[in-house]
């Protein structure tokens, strides 16, 4: 049995951009942030933020495209890769391909912003 399917939950690091494909189907790209946290060996706190390029094709996500810096979500999808060239050399990029989406809300019930480092 094969499955590609990923879960992620974070936040929109910029605001959702709507945009029409080759042959005018609509399209919404999300950035969305994941972010760890672990100590050090010295008792600090490290984090690393992640940042996952999300594709949600078709008439059915248009109303994502109002999301903003910020939103907290929850994205499910597959991995996708595909290859395209820029100034002459080929350039590869993996995103993932939404299935779902799922707007979350934190413990507090107000906006969280996105890490800092985003």
């Amino acid at each position: 049995m094969y499955r590609n399917h990923i879960v992620l939950a974070g936040f929109l690091a910029r605001d959702a951009e709507s945009r029409g494909g080759d042959d005018s189907t609509p399209f919404v790209v999300l950035t969305l942030v994941t972010k760890s946290s672990w100590r050090d060996k010295d008792g600090g706190w490290k984090t690393h933020s992640e940042y996952h390029r999300c594709v949600a094709w078709g008439a059915r996500f248009t109303d994502v495209a109002a999301l903003k810096r910020g939103a907290h979500l929850q994205i499910e999808g597959e991995l996708r890769t595909r290859e395209y060239e820029k100034d002459g050399s080929a350039q590869r990029i993996s995103e993932i391909r939404v299935c779902t989406i799922l707007r979350l809300q934190n413990v507090w019930g107000q906006p969280e912003s996105v890490p800092a480092d985003a």
